[in-house]
C-alpha cells in the first residue's frame, strides 16, 4: 500500500511535520511526501533525508488565477491508496479532497497549528486585508473554508490540546526517533569545535526564528545574563534584516539552515536550549518540534509557558512567563551555572520524551488509524 502525505508548499518549514508523518509510516507501508513547491528548492533540512519529495513547482503561478492551471498537477501526484493531508490548507487538504473526488480512499488529515491564528496577527485591519487576498491560494479565505472541511476527512490528528479541543481528533504530538536520537552517540566536543566554540557557555536556538519565536527576546536575555555566554542561532538566516541585526550583537552567533538529520550533531554542544515562544494568535495552539529535539538528546530546556509546553515539560524542564526577558535570564543562569541540576533535568526530559513522544509512542497511536481506514476501504 501507497501512502501520499500532501505538504502545503515544499519549500517551507510546514514541511518538518510531513516529513515526520512520512518517518513514522515509512516502517510498514510506501511513503511519498508530495506538493506544490512555491520557493526556488524544497525546503533545506528536509533535502537529502529519508524520505521521498516529489515537489510542483509552481514558479510563475504562485497566484491566481495562474495557480488555477496547477490543480491538475497537485491531484495527480496524489496518487496514493491513503491520503493523509498535512495541514487544512487548500494546497494539501483542498488537493486531496479533489483527489478523492476522482478516485475514492481514505483520507486523514493533520493539523499541528491553529492555520487560521496565523492571519490574526495585526489586529483587526490586517486580518481585513488578508481577508480580500483571494490571490494567494493558501490566504485567509481559502483557509477559513479548508478549516470548515474539517469533518469531511476520515480521521484527523492534531498535534497540541488546543487543537484537540478545537477540532477534535487523535492526539499525535511531534515526536522523535529516541533511540537513534541518544546523545551518548554524538560527540559533545566534535560539537562544538564544529561551531568554533572552547570554554564559552552555550544557550542554543534551533529552529526557523519567526516573530512568535521569540528570538529577540532571547537575544536580551543573554546580554542579560553576560559573563562568558554565547548564543548559537541554528536556522537563521543571516543575510535577512533580523539576522544582520542578531549577528551584530557580540554574544551571538548564526548558523543557518542545516539537514533535519544533522540536528544532533549541533544541538549536544548547548548547555542549555531556549524554546521562548511568545503567546500570540500565531502560537495558542502551537508546541514547537525542537522542543522535542532537545529532550530526545537530554537537553536542559528553558521555555516560556504557552499552549501545552507546561504539560510536556512539567517536572523536567524550566518555565517563564512569555516575553518577561527577565525571567528568562534568571532561568539560563540558573542552569548554566548549575551544570548537575541541568544535566539531572535534561536527563528527565529524555526520559519523558522516550515515554510519551518517542517514535514508538506516535505510531501506537497512529498505526490504527491507519489500518481502520484502510479498512473501512475494503468494506
Amino acid at each position: 500500500m501507497k501512502i501520499s502525505v500532501l505538504a502545503f508548499d515544499l519549500s517551507d518549514n510546514a514541511t518538518g511535520r510531513a516529513d515526520l508523518l512520512a518517518r513514522l509510516l515509512a516502517t510498514r507501508w510506501e511513503v511519498e511526501v508530495v506538493g506544490p513547491r512555491f520557493g526556488d528548492e524544497v525546503w533545506r533540512p528536509a533535502l537529502g533525508g529519508a524520505m521521498s519529495h516529489e515537489p510542483l513547482a509552481v514558479d510563475g503561478a504562485r497566484r491566481y488565477p495562474r495557480f488555477a492551471g496547477c490543480w491538475r498537477g497537485l491531484v495527480e501526484r496524489a496518487d496514493g491508496d491513503l491520503l493523509y493531508a498535512s495541514k487544512p490548507r487548500p494546497t494539501s487538504y483542498g488537493t486531496a479532497l479533489l483527489a478523492r473526488r476522482r478516485r475514492w480512499r481514505p483520507l486523514l488529515l493533520d493539523i499541528d497549528d491553529w492555520e487560521v491564528g496565523f492571519f490574526r496577527r495585526g489586529g483587526g485591519w490586517g486580518t481585513l486585508g488578508r481577508a480580500l487576498n483571494l490571490a494567494n491560494p493558501n490566504g485567509l479565505p481559502w483557509t477559513w473554508l479548508m478549516e470548515r472541511m474539517v469533518g469531511q476527512a476520515d480521521a484527523v490528528t492534531v498535534a497540541s490540546r488546543f487543537l484537540q479541543r478545537r477540532f477534535g481528533g487523535t492526539l499525535i504530538p511531534h515526536a522523535r526517533d529516541t533511540d537513534a536520537w541518544d546523545p551518548a552517540r554524538y560527540d559533545r566536543a566534535a560539537a562544538r569545535a564544529r561551531l568554533g566554540l572552547g570554554a564559552e557557555r552555550v544557550v542554543m536556538f534551533l529552529g526557523t526564528p519567526r516573530g512568535h519565536k521569540g528570538v529577540d527576546d532571547l537575544v536580551e536575555a543573554v546580554e542579560l545574563v553576560g559573563g562568558d555566554v554565547r548564543l548559537v542561532l541554528v536556522g537563521a538566516d543571516a543575510g535577512s534584516e533580523s539576522g544582520r541585526r542578531w549577528a551584530s550583537q557580540p554574544r551571538v552567533r548564526l548558523v543557518g539552515e542545516i539537514p533535519f538529520d544533522d540536528v544532533p550533531r549541533y544541538l549536544v554542544a548547548a548547555d542549555a536550549v531556549a524554546v521562548p515562544q511568545r503567546a500570540t494568535s500565531d502560537t495558542v495552539g502551537q508546541v514547537p518540534a525542537k522542543l522535542f529535539d532537545a529532550m530526545a538528546l537530554a537537553r536542559p530546556i528553558v521555555s516560556s509557558a504557552v499552549s501545552m509546553i507546561p504539560e510536556i515539560l512539567e517536572g523536567c524542564g524550566v518555565l517563564v512567563p512569555p516575553g518577561d526577558t527577565v525571567a528568562l535570564a534568571a532561568a539560563l543562569r540558573r542552569l548554566l551555572d548549575d551544570p548537575a541540576g541541568a544535566g539531572e533535568l535534561g536527563r528527565r526530559a529524555r526520559e519523558r520524551c522516550r515515554e510519551r513522544y518517542s517514535f514508538a509512542a506516535a505510531r501506537a497511536a497512529l498505526f490504527p488509524l491507519v489500518e481502520r481506514a484502510m479498512a473501512g476501504r475494503s468494506r
